[in-house]
């Protein structure tokens, strides 16, 4: 299978989220990064298992979902590009 590969816009995304958690734990930021990167570790062996994107109704762009959070994701070939990770109470329109 393919490799997992993060654009650095979803690492821009997983960074602005833990520095906000930050403010009232180190700790806990900390977790939610190591966690985060963790439930996309499936994808290499399972890319299909997201479910597809409401907004966009593409098979090939996919999300799982992480506590609050969506965990964007584009298959291209093999490979899986994470793409974004929002927070799922967010007004999310793709670019287009």
């Amino acid at each position: 299978m393919g490799q997992v590969i993060w654009a650095p816009a979803a690492l821009k995304d997983v960074e602005s989220i833990a520095e906000y958690i930050s403010r009232d734990s180190s700790y806990q930021a900390a977790l939610f990064v190591s966690r985060i990167l963790r439930a996309t570790d499936r994808l290499e062996e399972f890319p299909l298992s997201g479910r597809e994107i409401p907004e966009i109704a593409e098979s090939s762009c996919r999300e799982i979902i992480y506590g609050a959070f969506r965990v964007m994701y584009r298959i291209e070939k093999d490979d899986i590009w994470i793409t974004a990770v929002v927070h799922g109470a967010q007004d999310w329109a793709p670019d287009m």
